[in-house]
């Protein structure tokens, strides 16, 4: 089975993510010079892609050439699709059976990234099917047994599924872990070894993570085969683009009137707000509605079909106005979203990037503000410090901004 890969290059462990590393230095500045099938490319152009962006013209290469890949790159510089292109490049439309198995930490994000699979790969006829918890088993049985050449699913389910036999797994060539650091921190660690246990030998493995913590690095050790690494330095993990500020709150109290003052700034565009727990998500929804002020709400004790509806309507711009706590700081990549505000800070300083990051996504302007009462401070400074960047108080024409 597949758990007899080694790292028998340089050590994964020996990285350091202050560098920009790599160990293959071909470039493709353009989709056309990637050699891509036609009607792929007609799925990247149709899909509103113009040129590759950094991320894109340094990776798609090595996986296409069959070489295993960790890519660390943060949220909104384009990783989604440069699996996707590399997935679907490798893939035989002819054949129905499953062919690449990417795994993701949340349903959404699975959801997510279904979709950019399904719009890239429009002129393909390939089907992708996205295998989560809060869809019936059997419904899940009868798309699996029909052998979609691409499966997206979270850790558990995907790992009951192929224990069943639902999912073949002696088609699978390439085998992508997607925001790899948030997975292993929620806990899915032994489900992903368990599953990668049951993956074909000569599988190709595809890591892409914002963060380069311990348990990643020891992940690379232990499944990838002597991988191409494409890292960037953590300074330039802060995104170009997006104006960070901060508010001065004295006390916790205060937050909630603070953010109605801004509530007119905010409607300008779509905002997400971030809460570090479920209660506070409730919590400030409950009081906002009460003034008055339309919002909506996500975390992850509702429902997939809540959870559902509540992002469709977001995304559609049917609502304005996101509460929610780290569980969309991931991947879900709303277009219109150009203000951020963390109401809490969050506990650890890597999600600070992935919240903000959903501003400003490839290339576009954004604005993150954060709120700091005297607790704070500290976490502030440690956060300024670690992306190595600087955020000025809020000024008052916010709204211009």
């Amino acid at each position: 089975m597949a758990s007899d890969k080694i790292n028998d290059g340089p050590l994964a462990g020996d990285l350091n993510a202050n560098e920009i590393q790599g160990n293959f230095d071909d470039v493709a500045e353009t989709f056309d010079e990637m050699n891509l099938k036609s009607e792929l490319l007609r799925g990247i152009y149709a899909y509103g892609f113009e040129k590759p962006s950094v991320i894109q013209q340094r990776a798609i290469l090595p996986v296409l050439r069959g070489h295993d890949v960790i890519a660390q790159a943060q949220s909104g510089t384009g990783k989604t699709a440069t699996f996707s292109i590399s997935i679907l490049q490798s893939i035989d439309a002819s054949l129905q059976e499953c062919q690449a198995l990417v795994l993701a930490p949340t349903r959404e994000l699975a959801v997510q990234i279904q979709k950019v699979v399904v719009a890239l790969s429009d002129y393909m006829g390939i089907q992708c099917h996205a295998s989560i918890g809060g869809v019936s088993i059997q419904e899940d049985r009868q798309k699996l047994e029909a052998g979609p050449q691409v499966v997206i699913g979270t850790p558990g389910r995907v790992f009951d599924m192929i224990n069943r036999g639902y999912l073949r797994a002696d088609h699978i060539k390439m085998f992508v872990l997607d925001e790899a650091d948030e997975m292993l921190s929620r806990g899915f660690k032994e489900q992903i070894y368990e599953v990668f246990q049951l993956m074909p030998t000569s599988i190709q493995v595809v890591l892409l993570s914002a963060t380069m913590p311990g348990e990643v690095l020891e992940v690379t050790k232990s499944f990838m085969n002597n991988p191409i690494r494409i890292l960037v330095k953590r300074d330039e993990l802060t995104l170009e683009g997006i104006k960070q500020f901060f508010v001065a709150v004295d006390k916790e109290e205060w937050k909630l009137d603070t953010l109605c003052d801004l509530y007119d700034t905010v409607t300008v565009a779509q905002a997400v707000i971030f809460a570090n727990t479920k209660r506070r998500v409730d919590w400030l929804t409950q009081n906002m509605t009460e003034r008055d002020f339309t919002v909506s709400a996500l975390h992850g004790e509702m429902s997939q079909e809540e959870r559902s509806k509540i992002m469709k309507d977001f995304r559609s711009g049917a609502s304005r106005v996101l509460i929610t706590t780290d569980i969309l700081a991931r991947g879900i990549d709303v277009q219109q979203v150009s203000l951020v505000i963390n109401y809490d800070l969050p506990t650890n300083k890597e999600n600070y990037i992935h919240r903000i990051g959903r501003g400003g996504r490839f290339g576009r302007k954004g604005v993150a503000i954060n709120f700091i009462t005297t607790d704070d401070i500290p976490m502030h400074r440690e956060i300024e410090k670690f992306y190595n960047t600087q955020v000025e108080e809020m000024p008052m024409n916010i709204a211009e901004l």
